[in-house]
């Protein structure tokens, strides 16, 4: 599987951006698809990741009620809705493949990385 991520740049406080990631691959439908995120300095964290049928999406707290994930299977395609950005969301952002759990250790496919700069 390969994963192709777009949508990253540079947005005020409190705007908004849309992240997309496009796999390759048949078996995109059945992985637990998700976004990762890492800050110069600071480790690969968890940002949000979604079950394969789009039921049930996952959030770290500190995204909660500010990001949304979604997955269309039809177009092998996740998106991150990321509104009330702020400036500590700065980051590239990674899109993440076939999941076995919320830490970076437990993916087996990564994309290049988009990068999200959120201005004060």
């Amino acid at each position: 599987v390969q994963l192709q991520a777009s949508g990253g740049g540079l947005v005020q406080a409190g705007g908004s951006l849309r992240l997309s990631c496009v796999a390759s691959g048949r078996t995109f439908s059945s992985y637990v698809m998700g976004w990762f995120r890492q800050a110069p300095g600071k480790e690969r964290e968890f940002v949000a990741a979604i079950s394969w049928s789009g039921g049930t999406p996952y959030y770290a707290d500190s995204v909660k009620g500010r990001f949304g994930i979604s997955r269309d299977n039809a177009k092998n395609t996740v998106y991150l809705q990321m509104n009330s950005l702020k400036p500590e969301d700065t980051a590239v952002y990674y899109c993440a493949g076939d999941l076995n759990a919320f830490v970076a250790t437990a993916v087996n496919y990564w994309g290049q990385g988009t990068l999200v700069t959120v201005s004060s």
